[in-house]
């Protein structure tokens, strides 16, 4: 009597359990019709036929060397279920064949793969050929289904949405919209950075506001993240181009900064920065290029120092120091607010602060009550493990799941309870330092300038054909005449 292993291998777990019935009736008829004992079966779940690597596939290799006397035949349902890598098959089945003496048998297909016998080997190839050219087939529609949904249509592929959106509709319909909440620690991470926090900082920060995205680099992966610019990333397509897209969802943040932050991240300035009184605005400023301008003095025929802002591309800027701070201080009068639009503000902001206390309040019972939740949840599984309906493997896996919610709602509670008094001391100590910008600028030392100018212009300051621009700035110093 012969004797046979069998092997199943599903990609698709949610099928697998009327798959493996089919498959093993398929091998039991088979087995009943030429009279084989079945020695073993070994089964591989969720794992991709164009590898080798898989777990239950290893300990088969590793049964047939050390039974390979008390097998005659590896018994599979279809080759394509056995591997659509023709060349690494062909070279598995006939090395099974010549080192172990045990052949392949297809099933539904009836090969009973014969090294020896011309016309099985050529059975065998074309059906292995055959199942590599099907999956080739299926990788390029999904391949190409997937770069007409992200570079035509603009849609977001991936299941978990990026913190900061949330998913909405169904099929071809779905797209991101805003979630307020979690919006505002994206915009936090992003204004952060730019102002140089150390990410570690920013990481300690965003996770007392509620950021829950898990990983060491989840932070990174927020500030790299195209999606938050309204683009999508496509791979490239047969002769169609891949790259970034415009995306259907509305973005968190314009693009300028998005490139910024990008550059930022691939080419960190690991140079030692030294401040210098002369060119505060050094590394600051920006070319209309993008690129920070570096600043250096430079002889005169006198013998007399200048000093300039110079971009690293040669037919770029390259500024007169004195000129650059001359325009620049035209600009902080400009900025200047009258007392009226001082009253107006320092209004503003209380009421603001105000508001967003009324705000933080709501928040902050809505959260008490989810940690009521939670905590019965905890209780209720406490209460199963001491009843021992569950495994302690299971207790401690909820225990640890809802202990670290309840401690992250926690942590929300108390951010979002701070005492707003401070925030109105502030207001009353600063506020009318707004009537002179130019004497805010020009009494700061460097390291101050330099921060108000990164501040009050998002970092986003540049020098192009002889004037200052910017796409962005403060609203509350917008020019207003």
């Amino acid at each position: 009597m012969k004797r046979a292993i069998r092997y199943l291998r599903f990609s698709n777990l949610g099928q697998s359990n009327g798959s493996i019935e089919r498959q093993e009736m398929y091998t039991d008829q088979y087995i009943q019709y030429n009279n084989i004992t079945l020695v073993d079966t070994f089964i591989d779940r969720g794992h991709s036929a164009k590898i080798f690597d898989r777990p239950d596939f290893m300990k088969l290799q590793a049964f047939i060397k050390k039974h390979q006397n008390d097998v005659d035949y590896l018994i599979v349902d279809q080759l394509d279920r056995f591997s659509r890598d023709a060349g690494e098959a062909m070279t598995l089945v006939k090395n099974l064949q010549r080192q172990h003496s045990i052949q392949i048998v297809s099933v539904t297909e009836g090969i009973v793969f014969d090294y020896d016998t011309p016309g099985s080997y050529f059975r065998t190839g074309l059906q292995l050929l055959l199942a590599e050219e099907d999956n080739i087939n299926r990788s390029i529609k999904i391949r190409g289904g997937n770069y007409t949904a992200r570079a035509k249509e603009g849609r977001f592929m991936s299941n978990l949405p990026p913190f900061g959106y949330k998913k909405v509709g169904e099929g071809k319909a779905r797209t991101l919209v805003i979630d307020g909440i979690q919006a505002k620690v994206v915009l936090f991470i992003y204004e952060s950075y730019l102002k140089d926090m150390p990410l570690k900082t920013i990481k300690e920060e965003v996770r007392a506001m509620g950021f829950d995205r898990g990983g060491n680099m989840a932070v990174e992966r927020v500030l790299s993240n195209p999606a938050y610019a309204g683009m999508v990333k496509a791979k490239p397509f047969k002769e169609y181009p891949g790259g970034l897209f415009p995306a259907r969802h509305e973005p968190l943040i314009d693009m300028t900064t998005w490139n910024i932050v990008q550059n930022k991240l691939q080419k960190p300035d690991r140079s030692k920065k030294s401040l210098d009184d002369e060119i505060p605005l050094r590394g600051i400023l920006k070319c209309h290029c993008g690129q920070p301008l570096s600043g250096a003095p430079s002889r005169g025929k006198a013998g007399n120092w200048y000093y300039y802002y110079k971009c690293k591309h040669s037919r770029h800027n390259n500024i007169s120091a004195l000129k650059a701070h001359d325009q620049l201080l035209q600009i902080c009068q400009l900025m200047s607010l009258s007392s009226n639009q001082i009253d107006q503000v320092k209004k503003t902001a209380e009421n603001s602060l105000k508001e967003k206390f009324k705000e933080n309040q709501v928040l902050v019972a809505e959260k008490k009550a989810e940690i009521e939740r939670v905590q019965e949840k905890l209780f209720a599984v406490e209460e199963k493990w001491i009843s021992n309906q569950i495994t302690r493997e299971t207790y401690s896996r909820w225990y640890s799941n809802y202990n670290s919610e309840i401690y992250s709602l926690k942590a929300s509670v108390e951010r979002l309870s701070r005492d707003p008094s401070e925030g109105y001391k502030l207001i009353a100590q600063h506020i009318g330092k707004l009537t002179d910008m130019e004497h805010v600028y020009v009494s700061s030392d460097t390291l101050a300038k330099r921060e108000l100018i990164s501040l009050v212009f998002d970092s986003n300051l540049y020098y192009k054909n002889g004037i200052y621009r910017t796409p962005t700035i403060v609203p509350v110093l917008h020019v207003t005449n």
